[in-house]
């Protein structure tokens, strides 16, 4: 069966013909199907964001598997988690069918090759405390469809993320995630309506986990690593607006305490970076718990 993403958009026969202005119009339209299609499997994504959680909270990990488009929206989500909310390189991992090559350059046939899924598979080694993610827009390489039941088969959680219902590594995945976007308004370009989908709702995925085990306050992201300037203005910033200090003294506490987290504990409960420190850890990191 051909997936939707190939089927021929009608709204978009005569894009060839427009300005553009109007190519840019019609392209628009249907980006604007996206969160729509998205808003339909919310609680599908919150159950998956739960799982997630709760296998992070455990000392598990997760990875994205995808070939192509996917497999780099998959690399591009895990690279940043570190910086953003100082997680472990290896927690949330990224994995291209055809390897580093392939995160610059077409590797052919890459997304049909059951060897590349079984080598990535190998490299990361999924157990039952690890959740395995297959991204792609059709459900149907050969490579997505390996990576799902050999994690299967590992005992680990698998999520399948795809604009297909049809998706062949649909009997594979524990949680389903299918934003049905329609054809795309080039047919068979899938990094467009599809790849954004893809996007957002990974987007969700790690976002949502991170939140669920005590990586924000709020909608502070307060475990972002200070590696520069702009990052240390934040967590000066962070901490001025959570405690209500002045921001000399928030620029101190920093620098004894090392992170945003701490040094917020320390400001208000008025102890030393070490009563702060066993604080989160009685409270799994949680710092609304504390405050």
């Amino acid at each position: 069966m051909t997936a939707v993403t190939e089927n021929i958009n009608p709204n978009t026969v005569e894009i060839d013909l427009q300005d553009g202005a109007e190519i840019a119009r019609l392209i628009n339209n249907e980006d604007k199907k996206v969160a729509i299609a998205i808003e339909k499997i919310l609680p599908e994504i919150g159950r998956a964001i739960d799982l997630i959680a709760e296998k992070l909270r455990h000392g598990g990990r997760m990875a994205y598997f995808g070939s192509g488009t996917s497999g780099r929206i998959g690399i591009l989500d895990a690279s940043e988690m570190p910086p953003t909310y100082g997680v472990p390189d290896n927690m949330i991992q990224g994995y291209i069918s055809g390897g580093e090559q392939a995160v610059r350059y077409a590797v052919e046939n890459a997304e049909d090759k059951n060897e590349f899924a079984i080598a990535d598979i190998k490299a990361f080694n999924p157990s039952p405390k690890d959740v395995v993610v297959a991204i792609s827009a059709s459900g149907n390489p050969q490579y997505t469809i390996k990576v799902l039941e050999l994690a299967r088969q590992a005992g680990a959680v698998t999520i399948a993320v795809t604009s297909n219902p049809a998706a062949k590594f649909k009997p594979y995945a524990d949680i389903f995630l299918c934003a049905e976007v329609g054809p795309e308004a080039i047919s068979g370009s899938s990094r467009m309506k599809s790849g954004t989908a893809q996007k957002m709702i990974v987007n969700m995925l790690s976002t949502g986990a991170m939140i669920r085990i005590g990586k924000t306050y709020k909608n502070y992201m307060i475990d972002v690593q200070i590696h520069n300037a702009k990052l240390h203005e934040r967590a000066v910033r962070y901490v001025c607006e959570i405690t209500g200090v002045e921001a000399a003294l928030a620029e101190k506490t920093l620098q004894l305490a090392d992170n945003v987290k701490t040094a917020c504990v320390m400001l208000v409960k008025h102890c030393d970076k070490a009563e702060a420190e066993n604080m989160l850890k009685q409270n799994n990191g949680i710092l609304r718990r504390i405050l």
